[in-house]
């Protein structure tokens, strides 16, 4: 392979994985103050036909993001309500919103499929997903607020004892998952594959909430597993422009094989696990605790 062939394939890479950086960066964010949300394939879905949606509509870029964010915001809003104030499952609760989000952007999306649509180039995301990166390792290792989301996900009931609105902390976090969820599926619709298909993030919301895992809950190595999943896709394009002759369900599910194996061997580890996952993920709080 020639340098000019190496670089092309870092540049597909990098495109091909910049929606799986913002949805493991917004999942990261919710988990770390201890909510585990299982919607992110829906919120992806429904971020992407709002986007596409907005732009045939409006013809502006700028309102298809702005509205696709909003629209994560309302569904993980939703999420909040259910799980910080009526205390509902966390995990029934997140695979209910992706079930709502794949229906919900199959119906509004409906009337649109195939209508073709010019797309934004995606390079400036790309560079927005690494900047998005250190801004979040940099709150959360190097500012107050960064910690005290921490220690809301590690002990929430210390950080209420230290005064600290633990409902409050968890709904911004939760909002914010739920926005780059939905940006990373406006990007799919409108720079990645400028189209609007039923299912079209085949995915890539629940490789999103394993790359969390693999990550051990650190910011930088989410474009580490991020980059084994594009590399892995990558590879199986190539091996089927190189005539490898195996069946092509085979190619279209090596990725998810790679990040399930990648998985095994990360969770085989329960000591480092138990160590980097947010002590109080998953479990309610209650004012009165």
């Amino acid at each position: 392979m020639n340098l000019e062939s190496l670089i092309g394939v870092i540049q597909i890479v990098l495109i091909a994985t910049t929606p799986l950086v913002f949805a493991s960066i917004g999942e990261l964010v919710t988990e770390k103050s201890g909510v585990l949300n299982l919607g992110v394939e829906g919120m992806m879905l429904v971020g992407a036909v709002t986007a596409f949606v907005t732009l045939v509509i409006t013809g502006s870029y700028f309102l298809a993001f702005i509205f696709s964010i909003l629209s994560g915001i309302f569904m993980s809003g939703l999420f909040a309500f259910l799980v910080l104030i009526l205390m509902s499952n966390q995990v029934a609760t997140g695979l209910a919103l992706t079930i709502f989000g794949i229906g919900l952007s199959s119906m509004i999306g409906k009337e649109y499929i195939g209508t073709p649509i010019d797309g934004l180039t995606p390079w400036y995301f790309v560079i927005f997903s690494f900047i998005i990166i250190f801004l979040i390792s940099y709150f959360f290792y190097k500012t107050k607020h960064g910690l005290i989301l921490r220690a809301v996900g590690e002990s929430h009931t210390s950080a209420h004892a230290l005064g600290y609105n633990v409902i409050k902390i968890r709904l911004y976090s939760i909002l914010f998952g739920g926005s780059m969820c939905a940006l990373a599926g406006s990007y799919m619709s409108i720079c990645y594959a400028p189209m609007w298909q039923e299912g079209m993030t085949a995915g890539r919301g629940w490789i999103a909430l394993a790359l969390v895992v693999f990550s051990t809950w650190k910011p930088s190595r989410i474009l580490l597993g991020a980059y084994i999943f594009g590399g892995v896709t990558i590879l199986q394009m190539n091996l089927q422009a190189f005539g490898l002759r195996l069946p092509a369900q085979f190619f279209n599910m090596a990725p998810y094989i790679a990040t399930m194996l990648v998985l095994v061997i990360i969770s085989s580890n329960k000591l480092r696990i138990k160590l980097s996952a947010p002590a109080s993920l998953t479990i309610p709080f209650h004012k009165g605790n």
